[in-house]
């Protein structure tokens, strides 16, 4: 059989040198690469074939603002793979040139306006009987097959997130850093708590963990899987991509830089890719050629239990900027191999994991899965212990993804005005008898997230606060607001379950205890079978209480 003549478009860039090597691994394809100049094509093109002997790489000089159907059929190809980018705001040109002249299209694109362009040209693709597929990268192509995987036969999605965290020696071309520049700090539309919302992009940092590679900071990312996640899965909480860069000077210098791009002010950061792009070289030797992606879901499995399923690939030997072009090699392959109709689409969903998978073991690359049973915060906490509590204790702390429960409690409040001054700045509740109570729990596992949130609403006086087990079967829960952290010892027995004050930190800082406010609390059950508590707050040095609140909680059911 002739082998498959396929054109790479950006050939010589970061993604497309490396996306011409994983071809000229398999004798399937040979390739043509195209660029603007002349004497860098060439150069590529003799460096690429140099790698690997006996397969000849052709150069081309190609300009896609000027493409044309004509210039395509004269190099008889069989495919054309776009590497070259940045797609924010561009056209479909090449897309529509390969339709015209008849050959399948492969792109890389990550820009969600981009992608939008390429399914209205399905009936023309069917026409020509060609496959046009864009997104075949990290973002949507990966992302997408790892979660049709782990999500088959679930019975609801709550969340998904996928984060993408490179190495600091990874390749920066100039198109890519002026891609992330385009957004940052822009609003980004995405599904967060349950609805539609703007954020600025580069926003929301949040530390990662990914096994085998540790500890990375990720920021919020505007990629096409912001519409994807949410459209394809349909969680019903959260659908959430993010990406991070290794040097935490970076990444939040890069922060930063998107919080003064939210000034009124101030134009696009594009101007700033070059100088951005220098200074992230003088910095190069401080991190390392290491790289890593996460995908993770939660929801329902097929048996009813809620589960979260994990993805985490480790990238090593600098293979992660490889790992972007697998998915469109594994598209041509796919194509060649006659399994995806002729069709326009997004490749989300159109290339199978197993046809990716093939072209990852090639590779430095580790790729772990799992699948956890969602334990609930305090019986991970408590671990046995748990069971020895009243039923009505354990039912509130087994509150699935969301529970309310309404009730009705007492309020006491601060004893002097230093305490009730801290008290109104905190937004603890004011005095008040049989004061109507809703506390809503929701469990935020997911989207690299691991806590409950507790929302009580006082008659309209609403605080909340997140609570997590700090370690499992430790009997420590620690709760939060804004920065402060309070560790609660806890203690079970089958009458109810006490709570108290076992220290205090502000992020990882552990301050003193004796300076830390203190708190003790009860949760028990009435001689109606009803769930009781009784919270107290106060300031350390016996400078006087901040409230104390009692009553009573009842679940309440959902309707049918």
């Amino acid at each position: 059989m002739t082998a498959r003549r396929v054109l790479v478009i950006g050939g010589s860039g970061a993604f497309g040198s490396r996306l011409v090597e994983r071809l000229l691994a398999t004798t399937d394809f040979v390739v043509v690469i195209a660029g603007r100049d002349k004497a860098r094509i060439e150069r590529a093109a003799r460096d690429l074939s140099g790698l690997h002997p006996g397969f000849a790489v052709e150069p081309v000089v190609l300009d896609t603002a000027t493409l044309t159907a004509d210039d395509l059929k004269g190099l008889r190809l069989w495919a054309v793979v776009d590497a070259a980018g940045p797609w924010q705001g561009a056209t479909p040109r090449v897309a529509e040139a390969a339709i015209d002249a008849g050959c399948h299209y492969v792109d890389l694109a990550d820009a969600r306006d981009f992608v939008r362009t390429i399914p209205p040209l399905d009936a023309r693709a069917r026409r020509a009987g060609v496959v046009v597929l864009t997104g075949a990268s990290s973002t949507p192509g990966l992302s997408n097959a790892v979660l049709d995987r782990m999500t088959r036969n679930w019975g609801k999605v709550e969340t998904v997130f996928a984060a993408i965290a490179s190495g600091n020696r990874a390749p920066r071309g100039k198109a890519v850093i002026r891609a992330i520049l385009s957004w940052a700090g822009r609003p980004v539309r995405v599904f967060e708590n349950g609805v539609w919302q703007e954020q600025p992009g580069w926003n929301w940092p949040q530390a990662i963990r990914i096994e085998g590679l540790g500890r990375r900071w990720v920021s919020l990312a505007e990629t096409p899987d912001l519409d994807l996640l949410a459209h394809r899965y349909r969680p019903t909480r959260a659908a959430v991509f993010k990406a991070g860069l290794e040097l935490p000077v970076l990444h939040f210098g890069l922060w930063a830089l998107a919080q003064w791009a939210r000034l009124p002010f101030v134009g696009s950061l594009t101007g700033l890719a070059e100088p951005l792009r220098r200074m992230a070289l003088w910095l190069d030797r401080l991190g390392s050629d290491r790289g890593g992606m996460l995908v993770e879901a939660v929801g329902t499995e097929a048996a009813g239990r809620r589960v979260r399923a994990v993805w985490q690939l480790v990238a090593e030997a600098g293979s992660g900027p490889t790992i972007p072009t697998l998915p469109a090699v594994a598209a041509l392959k796919v194509i060649a191999a006659g399994k995806i109709l002729p069709r326009a689409d997004i490749a989300a969903g159109r290339i199978p994991l197993d046809a990716i998978e093939a072209e990852i073991e090639r590779l430095p690359i580790t790729v772990t899965t799992r699948t956890d049973v969602l334990v609930p915060q305090f019986r991970r906490a408590l671990a046995a212990a748990f069971d020895n509590l009243p039923t009505p204790v354990r039912g509130l702390h087994s509150p699935g993804a969301v529970a309310d429960h309404v009730g009705e409690a007492d309020i006491y409040g601060a004893k002097n005005p230093l305490a009730r001054a801290i008290a109104r700045l905190i937004g603890l509740p004011r005095e008040g008898h049989a004061v109507p109570l809703t506390v809503r729990i929701e469990d935020m596992t997911g989207a690299g997230a691991d806590h409950e949130v507790w929302t009580r609403d006082f008659a309209g006086q609403r605080f909340a606060s997140h609570l997590s087990a700090a370690d499992a079967g430790a009997g420590v829960i620690e709760e939060w607001f804004g920065p402060f952290r309070f560790r609660l010892a806890l203690e079970a027995n089958p009458y109810g379950l006490v709570f108290r004050s076992a220290g205090w930190r502000i992020g990882r800082l552990p301050l003193p205890a004796l300076l830390g406010p203190e708190a003790y609390a009860v949760e028990a059950v009435d001689e109606d079978g009803r769930f009781t508590f009784d919270v107290e707050m106060s300031l350390p040095l016996r400078l006087g209480r901040l409230v104390r609140y009692r009553g009573h909680l009842a679940p309440v059911r959902p309707a049918r």
